[in-house]
């Protein structure tokens, strides 16, 4: 038996601790590599936060296993105890010094999200939740907003995560769709800051595809315990390892927006099929793979 509290207890200081490296490198000369995508980047810091972590939760409890971003080849979550890490999540903000870049761990139990930790050392936010135990934002109780119509909704969304021309004018139809539903569309370019802002009632619903279970799994786990919602983009019960996201507020906001990307998309396939002959491509295929360039900014 897992004790969660326990878990909390031991590796919240360590997140806290590694945002002081984070900081160091804020202001500072960086180096960093292109992956899959140009942008999806790494820095050193990157590397030095998910290595620091891990090393020191391994101390704690060494029979737990890991999933992060810089140094994991192995994506696969099984029932055994797992820590999903994000050492910077938002990398391209960071190192153009746009201050929404956070830490983010998630911890698993038989594949069920039961902790989650967001540290954006930058804005001195830190989120934080236990199953059952609600979220906080720096100790002080969070919640979801109770708006129900998208039409009342301040939601957020990315706008530049396709991963090529097909799958940029399907992400473009559903970003003209949400401006016309919404009373208001944002972008932050943080996944996990986004879902904690939902969370925190600062945005009324979040979707998003094409990202990684580290991009997700903590703030997916706070605006559950701050009375939201998830499920999968399509619709779907929410799996964490999918790589596609639909948080909301509430039930009502979160069909009405999955029913809007539905007829979006459908729209989108039918057009793409008068002019090209086929649909949309599979947009879930996307590789996580480190690159050669190196940059200093």
């Amino acid at each position: 038996m897992v004790d969660v509290s326990k878990c909390f207890d031991a590796v919240l200081p360590l997140v806290k601790s590694a945002g002081e490296i984070v900081l160091e490198g804020f202001d500072s000369i960086k180096h960093y590599q292109t992956k899959a995508t140009s942008w999806d980047l790494v820095t050193e810091y990157d590397k030095r936060v998910e290595i620091t972590l891990i090393s020191q939760i391994q101390k704690h409890f060494p029979t737990h296993k890991f999933i992060g971003e810089e140094t994991s080849n192995d994506e696969v979550l099984t029932n055994d105890p797992t820590w999903i890490i994000d050492p910077i999540d938002g990398t391209l903000n960071y190192v153009h010094r746009f201050p929404h870049s956070c830490i983010s761990v998630a911890f698993a139990v038989d594949k069920e999200l039961v902790i989650g930790i967001v540290y954006n050392p930058m804005m001195d936010q830190l989120f934080t939740a236990q199953k059952g135990k609600g979220a906080f934002l720096n100790g002080k109780p969070i919640s979801t907003t109770k708006t129900k119509e998208l039409s009342q909704s301040l939601i957020a969304l990315e706008i530049s995560l396709a991963k090529g021309p097909e799958q940029d004018i399907e992400l473009f139809k559903r970003t003209e769709a949400c401006i016309k539903a919404a009373r208001g569309v944002r972008s932050i370019g943080s996944a996990e800051l986004t879902l904690c802002y939902v969370a925190m009632g600062a945005l009324d619903a979040y979707t998003v595809d094409f990202l990684y279970c580290w991009d997700v799994a903590a703030g997916v786990c706070i605006i559950r315990e701050a009375g939201g919602v998830a499920y999968e983009t399509s619709g779907k019960k929410f799996d964490v390892m999918t790589r596609r996201v639909l948080t909301a507020a509430t039930e009502e906001i979160a069909q009405e927006l999955i029913a809007l990307i539905k007829k979006s998309d459908a729209n989108c396939n039918a057009d793409n099929i008068r002019a090209n002959g086929k649909p949309i491509g599979n947009k879930t295929n996307g590789t996580h793979q480190n690159g050669t360039q190196t940059v200093q900014v």
